[in-house]
């Protein structure tokens, strides 16, 4: 979509939805992270300004101690999509995720549109598309929404919009671009700061030590390469945090974390090296096994459960990747 038609993307898309005569339902990423959980509350909120109602769904679990808490404090109504009978006249609008990628079920309904800041894959069978893969988070997008049809978002939806662009961003350091600036800038005299910094403070709970521990006691380092597989399994959105405190480190630059989930390996990137790729790395990666994609500065993938795990080859793959 040419940039002039994304200006106004969000009135195409709310004039189409008021065609809608079924359901509508706004679909997150599975294991939805918080810029997801974000941008489909604060677009829930947004076309309900615009007489459209819809309900935010997802596939997957609520992993997240500081997610569960965002959700709770700022009464965010997000439900698995097995609590509904979905049918094929429900409409869907997909937020932080793209239709074909391994990290978004294909549910029953007529996928509306996609909105997502991710490389996508193909969206022919989509009707609306609007995917701004230099943006730093699907906040963002959804907060230049609420600029572009003039409307001021409620306390929670700038609170919860600000949790999710600060988390996406890693706290402004990653991907952070003009856009994302602005949207900070725009969010912030409607947000709850008190909670907003209590959420992005306490981001980790006790349990989570333990996965450290493992981290720590595993990881193999290659010049400013560190890799590790997590045999036991960890939480998807936790993997995440793991690479960028591993990605703190001064020495690395580039984190590949595995780990053996309900059969699948799942598959977590952060890279800071300017002249590398994450996104790119874990296509190619996952080529022929699995599925993957993300951006420069981080990707996720899934190896299928065929794949036996083998540590140290993935080691010595991306060491061959990368060097």
């Amino acid at each position: 979509m040419y940039y002039q038609e994304r200006l106004i993307f969000s009135e195409i898309l709310v004039s189409r939805l008021k065609s809608e005569t079924g359901r509508l339902f706004i679909q997150t990423h599975n294991f939805p992270d918080p810029d997801a959980v974000a941008a489909a509350f604060g677009l829930k909120e947004l076309l309900e300004t615009q007489g459209i109602h819809s309900e935010i769904i997802y596939d997957g679990e609520l992993q997240r101690d500081a997610l569960i808490r965002m959700i709770a404090q700022l009464n965010i109504p997000i439900y698995h999509w097995k609590q509904y009978e979905l049918t094929d006249n429900d409409g869907i609008v997909i937020v932080d995720g793209c239709k074909g990628n391994s990290n978004v079920e294909d549910l029953v309904g007529r996928e509306i549109a996609v909105i997502d800041h991710h490389k996508s894959l193909t969206t022919e069978d989509v009707e609306l598309t609007d995917i701004r893969p230099d943006y730093g988070s699907s906040s963002t997008m959804i907060c230049e929404y609420y600029q572009e049809l003039g409307v001021m978002p409620s306390r929670a939806a700038a609170s919860a919009l600000q949790i999710g662009l600060a988390r996406d961003t890693d706290l402004y350091t990653r991907g952070m671009t003009e856009k994302d600036l602005r949207a900070l800038s725009f969010l912030y005299p409607f947000s709850d700061k008190d909670l907003v910094n209590s959420i992005l403070r306490n981001n980790i709970q006790l349990s989570d030590l333990e996965y450290y521990k493992k981290l720590l006691e595993n990881l193999m380092v290659y010049k400013g390469l560190a890799v590790c597989f997590l045999p036991e399994g960890c939480p998807q959105n936790l993997m995440g945090i793991l690479g960028d405190f591993i990605l703190s480190l001064q020495e690395i630059h580039f984190v590949g974390l595995f780990a053996n989930n309900s059969g699948n390996i799942s598959i977590s990137f952060r890279n800071n090296w300017n002249d590398k790729d994450a996104s790119g790395i874990m296509k190619t990666f996952t080529s022929g096994r699995g599925r993957g994609g993300g951006h420069r500065e981080m990707a996720g993938g899934i190896l299928e459960s065929d794949t036996p795990p083998e540590p140290q080859k993935w080691f010595e793959t991306l060491k061959a990747m990368i060097y």
